[in-house]
């Protein structure tokens, strides 16, 4: 069957297989290694992504269910070579160690601060929840998030004046 839809801001049309995950769509098809593959179940959360804003687990997301939609990976989060204050942010703050969630924590990060410019602690907890991440213990991920918040509300409050 024909697939189209938006990746990263590129119009992409391909044929796939009607069983076919969006996971192996993203990295096979499309060659963006940056969603990773990890349970093939949806409980680790590497392979999040965005479909229209909304953080999904592209592992258990059938590549035909995201026709017609607007799709974000992590390397759609740079643009015009500036980072997301969210790769920002894991990168200051430390938010990584091995580096295989991180993918799919700075989405779901996106998507929580696109919502919630001022999230709480326990609503970043919440956020990513989840998500399984077996080296940092969270706390720096936490951190890498209020960071990218504290980034983005300066940034608005400078060009507010």
């Amino acid at each position: 069957m024909q697939v189209n839809m938006t990746v990263n801001g590129q119009e992409v049309s391909e044929e796939i297989e009607p069983r076919h995950l969006l996971v192996h769509f993203i990295r096979d098809q499309l060659g963006l290694t940056g969603t990773h593959w990890g349970c093939d179940t949806s409980n680790c959360g590497t392979c999040v992504v965005l479909i229209d804003g909304e953080p999904v687990k592209s592992c258990s997301t059938l590549a035909a269910m995201a026709g017609g939609h607007q799709i974000t990976t992590v390397e759609g989060l740079e643009v015009d070579g500036e980072l997301d204050p969210v790769q920002e942010g894991f990168m200051n703050c430390h938010g990584l160690q091995c580096g295989f969630c991180t993918p799919g924590m700075m989405l779901t990060a996106r998507a929580l601060l696109n919502k919630n410019p001022d999230p709480s602690e326990a609503v970043i907890r919440e956020a990513i929840s989840g998500q399984i991440c077996r080296c940092t213990g969270y706390s720096t991920i936490v951190r890498s998030i209020h960071w990218a918040a504290n980034k983005e509300t300066k940034v608005s409050l400078g060009s507010a004046s």
